[in-house]
């Protein structure tokens, strides 16, 4: 029986450092996991490189999911003192009103910022560690990656995931079409910037004797994420204020 090799985050750093010493990256160590930031030009040659080399032998994409940053950490959210302000991560620093910092050895203004990122998670089973890559797409009208799956076949369905709903497209992708939403859908649904309500609704028409859509008759509203608990100190608080 082939006993698993365990390697500390610190090795995988270092290793990773030497490896793609010329590479421009940004490697974060937190939480004991291992996250790294690569340029889109180099992501699909890193990727080859952990999948294959034997000093890494990622084998397993756990995961490929993309990211929009658009009006991220600008403000908190306008919310009224019910809510509490500990029961999310509000996108911004603590006594500061700027955005939070990211991608900061890139050295990016925040007008040239990229709005859309991919994230991939992966596995290696040989030396029993994680690690989660982070790159962004330069062009915010029409972002672009290069496609993944010639190194794991399974990126298939999550690069069109992620070309379904926030519009990023993979070159090189052997089918790249939408995977959740409707034939016909209109826009991309985890864009911030995409109605809450969408764009059309559809229903089913008799006298047509088929499905019809048509613009959507709901009004638009703004929701604010709330964390309501109703567990024995919120009770108690209550009965003492009556």
């Amino acid at each position: 029986m082939k006993l698993t090799l365990s390697k500390t985050l610190g090795q995988l750093r270092e290793q990773f450092s030497a490896r793609f010493s010329g590479v421009p990256t940004q490697i974060v160590e937190d939480c004991d996991e291992l996250s790294i930031e690569v340029r889109s030009t180099d992501i699909l040659r890193v990727c080859q490189v952990l999948a294959t080399d034997a000093d890494f032998s990622f084998e397993q994409l756990i995961d490929l999911c993309g990211v929009d940053y658009s009006d991220f950490g600008k403000s908190e959210w306008s919310s009224d003192e019910r809510v509490c302000k500990g029961g999310y991560n509000r996108g911004v620093q603590e006594s500061t009103a700027g955005r939070m910092k990211f991608g900061d050895e890139m050295q990016l203004s925040d007008a040239s910022r990229p709005r859309f990122a991919v994230v991939y998670h992966l596995l290696s089973y040989k030396f029993n560690q994680r690690v989660r890559l982070r790159t962004y797409c330069d062009d915010v009208e029409m972002p672009i990656l290069p496609s993944v799956t010639s190194v794991w076949s399974g990126a298939n369905w999550f690069e069109r995931e992620a070309f379904d709903l926030f519009g990023i497209l993979f070159d090189g992708h052997p089918d790249l079409r939408r995977i959740l939403t409707d034939y016909g859908f209109v826009g991309h649904p985890f864009r911030k910037d995409f109605p809450l309500i969408g764009h059309v609704e559809m229903r089913y028409d008799e006298n047509k004797g088929r499905v019809v859509y048509e613009p959507v008759s709901i009004e638009p509203r703004v929701l604010v994420p709330r964390v309501i608990r109703h567990d024995h100190r919120y009770i108690l608080s209550t009965q003492k204020k009556s």
